[in-house]
């Protein structure tokens, strides 16, 4: 009759590690796949850079949200590139008024463009690199009560809450 060995603590440490090792390796195989450009390649077809990032925060319900943002758009299995790069955005109730607060670096305050249509704002920028998002506002808000400012690549848009409709243009100071 043969004794059965019990396994040491090292021993189930270099059990884990070779899996893990093994779970590496295993990704970035499917990394190098699916990445079938060289950043060298990228630079020399003139591509533009792929640009995505993502932000979890709780929302007043409780619940988790995700917010994109970058160039990068889900299309079913393949990602999709864009030329536009779709800013991180905030939007604040700063109780009679809303706040939004949109990263555009890299662009000229004139090259900024503000448009309102209902509750929406539209913020869109091209000196270089382009920007666009719309931004669904919360509440009913008075647009012509709305003042943008843009500096160190920081866009700030406040409007205060009301009724109002139709469509503004508004300009950056």
């Amino acid at each position: 009759m043969s004794k059965r060995r019990r396994k040491s603590i090292f021993d189930i440490f270099n059990d884990l590690m070779r899996e893990v090792d093994e779970e590496f390796r295993e990704f970035l195989e499917e990394f190098e796949r699916f990445s079938s450009f060289q950043p060298s390649e990228i630079k020399e077809a003139g591509m533009r850079p792929f640009v995505y990032g993502f932000r979890i925060t709780i929302g007043p319900d409780g619940k988790p949200r995700i917010q994109e943002f970058g160039n990068v758009k889900r299309a079913g299995v393949v990602p999709k590139i864009s030329e536009e790069i779709e800013p991180l955005i905030d939007v604040i109730d700063e109780g009679n008024r809303v706040r939004v607060v949109a990263e555009v670096p890299g662009v000229e305050k004139d090259k900024i463009k503000l448009k309102a249509v209902g509750r929406k704002l539209i913020i869109s920028a091209s000196n270089g690199k382009k920007y666009y998002k719309e931004v669904d506002l919360p509440y009913e808000v008075d647009m012509k009560t709305a003042k943008a400012k843009y500096k160190n690549g920081v866009l700030e848009v406040e409007i205060s809450k009301l009724g109002g409709s139709g469509e503004f243009e508004i300009k950056v100071e």
